[in-house]
């Protein structure tokens, strides 16, 4: 892909070439389906939502998500359901997890492309393309299974929808799709409404007679709204119609929770990921943005020059990035993630400068040390890693992947030397194609025994004879996915000295029983008698019956366990292997639960 086309196609605004676009989508598949099929669902959230998923399209029920047969209230269920019908079509887990998160992120790229080429032109369309793949944000959420690329997806259709109508138009056609795929993000994610906020610097722009779409239109604006509700009734009318009809008080609590305590109360008295107002401007934008935030003190005099100039394409842009910056840090809880749908807005704001600013030698300087630092950085990780990642390496028994540490050093050596200071832009963008090709093809399967926590249900199921009882106390959503028989458990997200005070009462019907638990709460399980499982998570985990624990621990008044039982087709369907299908080790005796 050449940034450089011939002068007077590079000055032609309109729909991008086919052959760029193909190009495009081809580097984007690539790069963000590196290494499919060689990991699990990850955490912190990925199993959440795999498991939801999977049982969804193994059960039928599609309307409330569920984890481990709970109701599961925080997120509406439309990523989900792209989950539920990638497995249903691919029969696969470990592939269709990621699908929903390829095919978003590929699409934000391409949508990206298509926007700068009509609002500027074809080299600055590639150019904003190119500035959003090398995102360092966008990198990581783009192969990551969480909601935030599907959301990011949903948002930039809107973005790009109101602006082929505000900037572009009028197109209100492209105005309505806006709104309802506004609409499609708010059952992603209560934040999907975003994108209509550009609406505020738009009106800005036409009362001071900017060259913008005129506010006439009448009715035709209504439609917008109604496209935006229509949207969102595709889950929310079936939803409040099912739990009308149902006299089930789990589904109101449901209903209650997910509109209004997950979303209003959220925002305005969050409960976690507590920081400070300017946690987006110093702690975040820094690293998301780069290799934008490097260069900000070149192209922030630019902004402001197209500013005073009247243009209204960086007005929208800018302003629409400004209060989406405002809106999340008016908010006391905060997380990085919550600044992603930024990006593509922050694509274009720097793709018409992003080809004078590469070839300044001030500005390549600046990039090849950016690449110069993350080299240096990975070998210091590599000597020095951090505490956690250590604990977790040292407590699964693995040895420090030296492998995956000496590929990323190499790649970022070799880039320095091939594309050296006069082609660092260049660079940036080979260093992301190339680290995603070593993380996926050579850190997921070295990781993925750690943070899948695969082989510790592994060791349980060989451990434990198939017709002895099992509940989980303290566990994780991942644990769920490969245990292959029927199982209780006492609470989502229960606190652990209440969930082992409810699973006392339930150990005390049968002797046989056995609860999986860890160290938490400290001193209510005597870990010397308890059957030690294996090292996941952060934590040991254990096997322990009734006079494995301290009655101390009980609780006054024992909660039902709740009952689950796997998908039955999972070891037929799931072509990742449950441990129902996988060679087992053989236990020995005294590593064995016995069967009373």
């Amino acid at each position: 892909m050449n940034l450089r086309p011939e002068p007077a196609a590079s000055a032609v605004a309109g729909p991008p070439p086919l052959r760029t676009v193909f190009w495009l989508a081809l580097l984007s598949i690539l790069t963000f389906a590196a290494g499919l099929g060689l990991r699990d669902p990850w955490p912190p959230d990925e199993p959440r939502f795999a498991l939801a998923a999977r049982d969804m399209a193994e059960t039928g029920r599609w309307l409330f998500p569920r984890v481990g047969g709970e109701l599961y209230a925080d997120k509406p269920p439309l990523f989900m359901w792209l989950q539920a019908v990638a497995y249903t079509l691919t029969g696969s887990l470990r592939s269709a997890f990621l699908l929903p998160t390829i095919l978003a992120s590929t699409g934000v790229v391409l949508l990206v492309h298509d926007l700068g080429c009509r609002l500027w032109d074809r080299r600055t369309g590639l150019a904003a393309a190119l500035v959003l793949y090398a995102l360092v944000q966008f990198q990581v959420q783009a192969r990551s299974a969480q909601i935030d690329a599907t959301l990011l997806f949903l948002t930039t259709l809107s973005l790009y929808g109101l602006c082929r109508h505000l900037l572009d138009g009028p197109d209100w056609r492209w105005y309505w799709g806006g709104c309802a795929a506004a609409g499609l993000g708010v059952i992603t994610k209560g934040v999907g409404f975003l994108p209509l906020l550009v609406l505020l610097p738009w009106a800005l722009a036409a009362w001071r007679g900017w060259n913008v779409t005129a506010a006439r239109g009448g009715w035709r604006w209504a439609v917008g709204g109604l496209a935006f509700l229509a949207a969102v009734g595709v889950w929310l009318v079936p939803m409040l119609v099912a739990v009308a009809l149902s006299d089930d008080p789990a589904l109101t609590a449901y209903r209650d929770e997910i509109l209004f305590h997950q979303t209003a109360t959220r925002y305005a008295d969050a409960w976690g990921h507590l920081k400070p107002p300017w946690y987006f401007l110093l702690q975040v934008i820094p690293w998301a943005w780069l290799p934008v935030s490097a260069v900000l003190p070149w192209l922030v005099p630019r902004w402001w020059r197209a500013l005073a100039a009247r243009d209204a394409r960086v007005l929208l842009l800018a302003g629409w990035v400004v209060l989406m910056v405002i809106f999340f840090s008016a908010s006391t809880g905060k997380r990085g993630v919550y600044l992603l749908p930024t990006a593509p807005a922050v694509a274009l704001l720097a793709a018409p400068w992003a080809v004078g600013l590469a070839a300044r030698p001030s500005v390549r300087r600046v990039l090849f040390a950016l690449i110069a630092v993350f080299t240096a950085a990975v070998g210091w990780l590599a000597i020095h890693p951090p505490r956690r990642i250590a604990e977790a390496l040292a407590g699964a028994g693995m040895e420090q992947p030296w492998v995956l540490a000496g590929g990323l050093m190499a790649v970022g050596l070799t880039v320095l030397v091939v594309f050296g200071v006069r082609r660092a832009a260049f660079g940036w963008v080979a260093l992301c194609f190339a680290v995603a090709q070593i993380l996926g093809w050579v850190g997921h399967p070295l990781a993925n025994p750690v943070r899948s926590g695969r082989p510790l249900v592994e060791s349980l199921e060989a451990r434990l004879p198939p017709d002895t009882e099992l509940g989980l106390v303290s566990w994780k959503e991942q644990f769920l996915l490969y245990l292959d028989r029927p199982l209780v458990h006492f609470g989502h997200r229960r606190a652990p000295d209440e969930a082992l005070a409810d699973a006392m009462g339930w150990l005390a019907a049968d002797p046989a029983r056995v609860v999986l638990v860890n160290e938490d709460p400290p001193g209510c399980v005597r870990l010397e008698s308890a059957a030690r499982v294996g090292y996941a998570h952060r934590n040991a985990w254990y096997l322990a019956q009734l006079d494995d624990i301290d009655p101390s621990c009980a609780g006054p008044d024992a909660g039902a366990p709740v009952t689950y039982s796997p998908p039955r087709s999972k070891q037929r369907r799931d072509g990742s292997g449950g441990p129902a299908s996988a060679a087992r080790p053989a236990a020995t005796p005294e590593e064995t639960i016995p069967s009373t």
